[in-house]
């Protein structure tokens, strides 16, 4: 496991959004953020989930998240620009970034996989990742420190077999957190890296490995140090590299 221990109060002040914040490591990264003093803003498609996760972090006396539902797969360019704007009212900027939220498609050999499917990982994993990047840097540039976390995978840093369009998109999540990372060196307070979770208790693990005992993993709460030392001001300076939670 990633070696680090965080005070309690790291993130106090800062703002971060979340997506895929309804379940799993984003409502995890979430409830951990908010414990270590954040604003968590909790962007997903399914509100009741949401609802849920906002519910534990006010009960915890944490700090008031914000709930977005907002579907990466059918959102339109005009609800990425007011999301931003939302925010841009509500807080004045953003602190923090966390590309959770991704699908994994079929597994399947290439030749068996559809265009439909392929384009449909594709869209969630890479451009809606894209566009949510792209329309909410200048809310991160405004941040004295601000951080962008991109969630990667094994099978996107080495092609692995029947991985099809979730390994492919895992690729273009690295070609992306390090283009953007190159472009933000020495020119802003922002800083891009991306985490393998690696096999974690998670419904996505579970689709992916049937067959396996999730008990066999850790829970999405044990492989938070990584989250929050790249979220944290102690990561100030560290860009552009590829961390491994496990």
């Amino acid at each position: 496991m990633f070696d680090y221990s965080a005070r309690p109060e790291l993130l106090k002040g800062r703002v971060i959004l979340v997506t895929g914040a309804g379940r799993g490591i984003g409502a995890a990264a979430a409830k951990t953020y908010a414990a270590h003093g954040a604003t968590v803003l909790l962007l997903g498609k399914t509100e009741a989930n949401l609802a849920q996760v906002y519910d534990e972090i006010e009960a915890a006396g944490h700090p008031q998240p914000v709930v977005i539902p907002f579907n990466l797969e059918t959102a339109l360019p005009h609800q990425y620009d007011e999301l931003a704007a939302m925010i841009e009212k509500e807080f004045g900027h953003l602190d923090g970034l966390l590309h959770n939220a991704s699908i994994i498609g079929p597994r399947t050999p290439i030749e068996q996989l559809s265009g439909e499917n392929f384009m449909r990982v594709m869209h969630v994993n890479v451009n809606a990742m894209f566009m949510l990047t792209s329309t909410l840097l200048p809310l991160l540039k405004l941040s004295q420190d601000a951080s962008v976390v991109f969630t990667s995978s094994s099978v996107g840093r080495k092609g692995r077999a029947y991985w099809g369009a979730y390994g492919v998109s895992k690729f273009a999540t690295e070609g992306l957190m390090q283009t953007l990372a190159d472009e933000l060196e020495d020119v802003a307070a922002v800083r891009a890296n991306s985490v393998n979770p690696g096999g974690t208790r998670t419904s996505m693990r579970a689709q992916a490995y049937p067959g396996e005992n999730p008990m066999e993993r850790p829970a999405p709460e044990e492989i938070m140090p990584v989250y929050l030392y790249l979220m944290g001001p102690d990561s100030a300076g560290v860009n552009g590299q590829a961390f491994d939670a496990q």
